[in-house]
């Protein structure tokens, strides 16, 4: 099978080349016999419409057996070039009508040959003949259409493939051909053995998701059961501890009773009994009866629920009025209007309208026509002949909703059937995602969808998809209420786990800012800045309140605008207190803590309150139901999911108590008011202080480095200034030498030695040499007084170069640059 798909493939590729090879479109065209120029081909018939070409082109595309990478290609080709594929293998199919275009000629032909072998001996002509009739067949289911290979198979042509499986060495046989030296047996072998591997693994993947949340549930029933066993045991305990209690008040009473006999004796009360540190125990109100159960389906409105109330006064007792309006002969799409009810038109407009006088106007016929339940017209009588005729589809679904469903269940790649086993087994193989499944709540069949699918119930073949599958769902016993347990179900556990880390935060929050003792210390620092700098009314404070943390930053000083009140409180601490100067440490959940609003917290935790009632509410409803299906596994799986989650929701809760009291605590710690202040507020102030208390340190960090780095450079530059103050007392004394320059140009043109120098000194874009060929130096002029000393050019092995002398205490050398040096000049 895998080589006719590749087979189909590398013809369909040869002959759409505009399709799969580049985005050039070129002209379809064909070649007539005994002529060699092409001709662009030119369809006879008219096109149709647009929906009814892709109608038929999509006939033509799924004869092909396509993939979908190459049938999407197909599908975005233009309207024109569609008609002309189309007209194309019509025409071709027309052409190549005969006996040889159909699967059963070659099936008769297969049997009469095997009845004839039984029978009489092969001769070599026909030997030949059936050769070719194979050859032919094998031809055949290459290049005819899907259908011929799909007939071909119907009509039980598979015995021989049947029979070759179902061997019982067959799998060895065909895998031990795979040692034959012939290249396409290896690769017929491969297809064949490969053919179900996609298959298989789409199986083992799906078997592997089915285990790992069949672990997983696992692994939450016994961390619950863990959990269960510890609350029991403390339980156990306690309830050891009242009764160890109970039987000391018991002898206790006993003795009381016993001395209670003697005259005079005071009153036995009961209040002296309770020894101290047990609380009396009060009985508490009986628990209010439980709600009826829902009704069943088909029981009458007022099965398990109070009498209805009678109707308003001015609502007639007996039916409404009937309108004798026409009826449509075909079912029309439904209008979707908010109907008024005749009870309620009194004294109103619709009370002066008579529509019935519209229909005498109306032209009913064309109004039918236009507005007809059926998505497709009729087809016109010329293209019956030519065309095969279609099944019309009937939809009374909104066009933009029946449209958006589709899309859905395209992406759910699932029949109607396998997702109402799902929604019924509560997807045990894991078939609907958590997204998918939320999709699915949006078309949820409405009462109004219910009414119309019912009354065309006896036309199931003939309805979209959509309204086929609203039907189907339909059907299921509280569709709704199952495929919202079933999504509160997939979505417990992640609910569970974004709720977690907020109250963890909030709980390590409240604890961390009451407990602090670096956050004490600054906070006395704080208070004593501001009582020293406030006075009157606004100082001599016994404490602040923690949003003022936020304003020291706005305190500048008057000496340097860039220093602020934070500035000075962090240089002060770190000289004073530098372990405070770390006190973020101690306050590493603010920041998470900063980012909870305990409103929405609790809002969520509603939500999952909310929602474990209205499983429960179901359960009890499923449970009360006298028949289930055999796939109906909603009660096993949900009581199990109830017990679970039930117990994770009371840790939730209880979490969330302790987070609320700690939180509370940490408000009255600092005198804040603990009915307004929420916790996104309260620590967002220490966290927006940690930012800026950062900040303000690494401002000091860069401050002190300037400062550093200014104070080096200013002893360099006095260093410098020293030195060329040395350097300029040196040249004049040099100067006041009379004779020098002139003893220096004659000492270099004799070759004269100078005195070695002590010491080399480098310039930053010249040569240094020690050892000097001064026969080698011609001085042709002087250019003047450097840094260094006397400066002169002159030639140089066959180069210009400059003649530096270089004095150090009490020696001279001479330095050798290139004279056209930028660098060099630049120091001139």
């Amino acid at each position: 099978m895998a080589s006719q798909v590749k087979q189909q493939e590398r013809g369909l590729s040869s002959l759409f080349s505009c399709c799969f090879r580049g985005n050039d479109q070129p002209e379809i065209t064909y070649c007539h016999e005994n002529i060699d120029n092409m001709a662009v081909l030119e369809p006879t018939l008219p096109m149709p419409p647009l929906q009814e070409l892709d109608s038929r082109f999509a006939e033509l595309v799924d004869e092909l057996d396509l993939t979908e990478e190459h049938r999407a290609a197909m599908f975005s080709l233009p309207a024109e070039k569609k008609w002309q594929i189309y007209c194309s293998k019509k025409m071709e199919a027309e052409e190549n009508k005969g006996a040889t275009s159909w699967p059963e000629f070659y099936i008769d032909q297969l049997r009469t040959m095997a009845a004839r072998k039984t029978l009489l001996a092969l001769e070599d002509e026909e030997d030949q003949g059936r050769q070719k009739v194979v050859e032919g067949l094998k031809t055949a289911l290459r290049t005819q259409p899907m259908r011929f290979v799909t007939r071909f198979v119907t009509w039980m042509a598979c015995l021989g493939r049947a029979h070759v499986l179902g061997h019982c060495e067959s799998i060895n046989i065909i895998a031990q051909s795979l040692a034959t030296e012939n290249i396409k047996t290896k690769v017929a072998v491969l297809e064949i053995l490969s053919g179900n591997h996609q298959n298989l693994q789409q199986r083992l993947e799906k078997k592997e998701r089915e285990c790992e949340a069949k672990n997983k549930e696992k692994e939450d029933m016994m961390a619950m059961l863990n959990k269960m066993k510890d609350k029991l045991e403390r339980e156990s305990n306690d309830h050891k501890q009242a009764k160890l209690q109970v039987a000391e008040l018991s002898a206790r009473l006993q003795q009381l009773s016993s001395t209670s006999s003697v005259p005079g004796g005071p009153p036995v009360t009961s209040a002296g009994l309770v020894p101290p540190g047990i609380i009396p125990s009060i009985p508490s109100p009986p628990p209010p009866p439980p709600p009826p159960p829902p009704p069943p389906p088909g029981a009458p409105p007022a099965f398990g629920m109070a009498p209805l109330a009678p109707p308003p006064p001015g609502a007639p007792l007996g039916a409404a009025r009937k309108k004798n309006i026409p009826q449509p002969s075909n079912p029309m799409k439904s209008f979707n209007w908010s109907k008024l009810p005749e009870n309620k038109t009194e004294g109103t407009i619709w009370r002066e309208i008579d529509d019935l006088k519209v229909f005498k106007v109306l032209d009913l016929d064309e109004f039918q026509k236009t507005f007809s339940a059926y998505q497709k017209p009729q087809k016109d009588a010329e293209d019956d002949h030519t065309f095969t005729k279609k099944v019309k589809e009937l939809s009374v679904i909104d066009g933009r909703r029946a449209q958006n469903c589709n899309i859905l269940l395209s992406r759910l790649k699932l029949t109607n059937e396998e997702i109402r086993h799902a929604i019924l087994t509560m997807d045990e193989q894991e078939d609907l995602p958590k997204d998918m499944l939320e999709q699915l709540l949006k078309f949820v069949p409405e009462k109004s969808d219910i009414e119309l699918l019912e009354e065309h119930k006896h036309e199931l073949d003939r309805m979209a998809r959509s309204d086929r599958f609203l039907y189907d769902m339909s059907r299921i016993n509280h569709y709704q209420q199952r495929l919202q347990a079933l999504y509160f179900k997939k979505k417990f556990a992640e609910r569970v786990a974004e709720v977690k880390p907020k109250i963890k935060a909030l709980c390590l929050a409240s604890s961390e800012v009451v407990q602090s003792g670096m956050l004490h210390q600054l906070l006395e620092v704080v208070l004593a800045f501001g009582n020293y700098m406030n006075k009157g009314q606004r100082g001599n404070a016994y404490g602040f309140k923690v949003s003022s943390l936020n304003k020291i930053a706005d305190t500048k000083s008057s000496i340097d605008k860039n220093i602020t009140l934070l500035h000075y409180m962090i240089t002060v601490l770190e000289k004073k207190y530098p372990k405070v100067a770390a006190f973020s440490e101690e306050l590493q959940n603010v920041p998470e803590a900063a980012k909870v609003n305990l409103t929405e917290l609790e809002k969520d935790i509603g939500s999952l309150r909310s929602g474990l009632k209205s499983i429960e509410m179901e359960l009890q409803y499923q449970q009360a139901q006298s028949s289930h299906s055999p796939a109906d596994k909603f009660i096993p799986v949900v009581s199990q999911f109830i017990t679970v989650a039930s117990f994770s929701f009371s840790e939730v809760e209880e979490s969330l108590a302790e987070a609320k009291e700690l939180f509370g605590k940490a408000l009255r710690h600092f005198g804040e008011d603990s009915s307004n202040l929420q916790p996104d507020e309260f620590f967002g102030i220490f966290d927006t202080f940690l930012a800026a208390f950062t900040e303000a340190k690494q401002d000091n960090e860069n401050m002190a480095r300037r400062k550093e780095e200014e104070e080096k450079r200013a002893l360099m530059e006095a260093q410098l200034k020293r030195d060329r103050e040395q350097k300029t007392r040196k040249a004049k004394a040099h100067e006041e030498e009379g004779g020098e320059f002139d003893d220096l140009v004659s000492a270099l043109r004799s070759g004269e030695e100078c005195p070695r120098r002590a010491a080399m000194v480098e310039a930053p874009a010249g040569c240094l040499f020690e050892d000097i060929q001064y026969e080698d130096i011609q001085v042709e002029a002087a250019v003047g007084r450097g840094t260094f000393g006397v400066v002169f050019k002159a030639v140089w092995k066959g180069k210009d170069v400059a003649i530096k002398t270089i004095e150090s205490e009490n020696e001279r050398a001479y330095l050798v640059e290139n004279y056209d040096d930028p660098t060099f000049l630049a120091l001139l």
